[in-house]
């Protein structure tokens, strides 16, 4: 069978760099190829490449789509493939989409454009493709600016748009990053309906190899833009040729945690919460608005308890209220019912909340947002002693911070002036180690981990969920872990509660509430993480 693209010795390079160094491929008419890598493995910009969509790349080799070289074709003569032959779906549609047009003119805007509908057919057309994608109600979602869908709305908006002329090739760039494990699925049994319907070739970019496992015929493995592994799906997974690709596919969260511990009589909890309720005003329509507020319940009635060295995991979709018992249990939103840290409750003065805040610290979701571009390390590790140790000297502060560093796994043989270096310094992984070390700075009893390993790659997840079991076992730490992760929840967790919609659905041992779910919502997170 004549490939539908051929994609001979294609190099990329910015200022004389090489980022994708000489790769090959064929995508067959009506196939599904995954390409697979870590963050800076070259796989975006690859796709990117094909359409010439990558500023200030100097392009070369050749990728034969129906016997034309996209690479030499003049930029109108591309303008006439993009979209309407290939098209692409991005990986967040809250930027691809434009916040100032409704979705249904976006994608009315690519009839006009590609097939000439008039603008009321090119309505109607709009309307009907949001049905075809499984939208509700697609005639009052066509006028919705993009911030007033849901994240699973707007990505099936984007993928409306992008088979609007029904493309011969669809470029998917990380399609279900930004999503819920269980709207993940719906996205990839939606791409794989069309995709059969419309006999449309599907490159899939990602780093999530349940996706690969459960949506691709054949993957193929990049690593420092070489394309080192690519074969049919099962025989890569089964076999892998490459380290890099057994480094990727054995990159799953392994358990490796103290034992459970039986509840004992006498042993207080690290944090223990009954009936927690926290709430947010919202104006209400018309009149009543003037003069009262309306009420949102975020959380509503949630009980649980945190033993010491224990780790409670807290797992439900966007929206479901864990973020928000998260800055609850930080002592950073007003909430009713009873909610105490070392015995202690918040929101008892001043002092007594400064002592909370030492016992119980945080790590956030994303690294590179959560530590400031402006602090050197050394201020960044540092700023809680000045804080919760005001006593000690600038010396002390500094090696304080040295050992925290090095507890963490970075040390100044590694990177020399390592306190004097600012987060841009460092990937991905090793500024969540930052993150972690400056929680530790100050010997907490309990970390809010808050989506700690979500934005990091799956190799670079895997090693900071070792460090966190690590330090667990060494310091007896205890964990409130908040993520849609039932992978990192199974590593990590010794007791975990569900959540939807604010409220506690189940709870229990992890190995009772995993294992034999009594809520069908729970059943659904479980068989959506494959």
């Amino acid at each position: 069978m004549t490939p539908l693209l051929q994609v001979s010795n294609l190099r990329v390079a910015f200022d004389g760099k090489e980022v994708v160094r000489g790769i090959d491929f064929t995508v067959q008419p009506g196939e599904k190829l995954a390409l697979v890598g870590e963050s800076g493995s070259g796989k975006t910009v690859t796709a990117l490449s094909l359409l010439r969509l990558v500023m200030n790349a100097h392009i070369t080799g050749e990728a034969a789509f129906q016997g034309r070289d996209l690479l030499s074709l003049s930029e109108q003569a591309l303008r006439g493939i993009r979209g309407s032959e290939i098209a692409m779906i991005f990986q967040e549609p809250m930027t691809a989409l434009n916040p100032l047009f409704t979705v249904g003119e976006q994608i009315a805007e690519v009839l006009e454009l590609k097939q000439g509908h008039s603008s009321a057919d090119a309505t109607r057309a709009a309307v009907a493709l949001l049905a075809e994608t499984g939208i509700t109600e697609p005639e009052r979602r066509a006028s919705s600016y993009p911030h007033q869908l849901s994240g699973g709305q707007r990505q099936r908006a984007m993928i409306a748009m992008a088979l609007a002329c029904k493309p011969k090739l669809l470029l998917a760039d990380e399609p279900t990053t930004a999503l819920d494990v269980t709207l993940r699925g719906q996205i990839l049994d939606l791409l794989g309906s069309l995709q059969r319907q419309n006999g449309m070739a599907v490159i899939l970019i990602t780093h999530d190899l349940h996706l690969v496992r459960r949506f691709a015929d054949r993957v193929a493995v990049m690593e420092g833009g070489h394309l080192v592994e690519q074969g049919p799906v099962a025989q890569v997974f089964a076999n892998p040729r490459h380290d890099y690709t057994r480094r990727l596919i054995d990159s799953q969260p392994m358990r490796d945690v103290p034992p459970r511990l039986a509840d004992a009589e006498g042993v207080s909890p690290v944090m223990q919460a009954q009936a927690l309720r926290v709430s947010y005003p919202v104006p209400l329509p018309g009149v009543r608005g003037w003069f009262r507020k309306g009420e949102f319940v975020a959380v509503q009635g949630a009980d649980f308890h945190i033993s010491p060295g224990q780790t409670l995991g807290v797992i439900g979709e966007s929206g479901s209220g864990k973020s928000t018992l998260a800055l609850a249990a930080l002592g950073l939103l007003p909430f009713k019912g009873m909610l105490s840290a070392t015995g202690k409750a918040w929101h008892e003065g001043a002092a007594a909340d400064k002592a909370l805040r030492q016992a119980v610290q945080v790590v956030f979701q994303d690294p590179f947002s959560s530590l400031s571009p402006r602090m050197t390390v050394e201020e960044i590790v540092g700023e809680g002693l000045l804080v919760h140790a005001p006593h000690l000297s600038t010396a002390q502060r500094q090696s304080r911070a040295l050992e925290a560093l090095a507890d963490v796994g970075l040390t100044q043989a590694q990177f020399p002036a390592l306190l004097a270096r600012y987060p841009h310094e460092f990937s991905g992984g090793q500024r969540q180690r930052i993150a972690i070390a400056r929680a530790l700075i100050v010997k907490p009893k309990l970390l809010v981990l808050d989506e700690p390993t979500s934005a990091l790659d799956v190799t670079i997840q895997k090693q900071v969920l070792q460090l966190l079991q690590g330090l667990q076992r060494e310091r007896g730490l205890s964990y409130l872990l908040i993520t849609h992760d039932v992978d990192v929840i199974r590593a990590m967790a010794h007791d975990v509660i569900v959540m939807k919609d604010g409220v506690v659905l189940e709870s229990g041992p992890i190995d009772r509430v995993l294992a034999a779910p009594q809520h069908d919502y729970t059943r659904v997170l479980v068989a959506s993480a494959g």
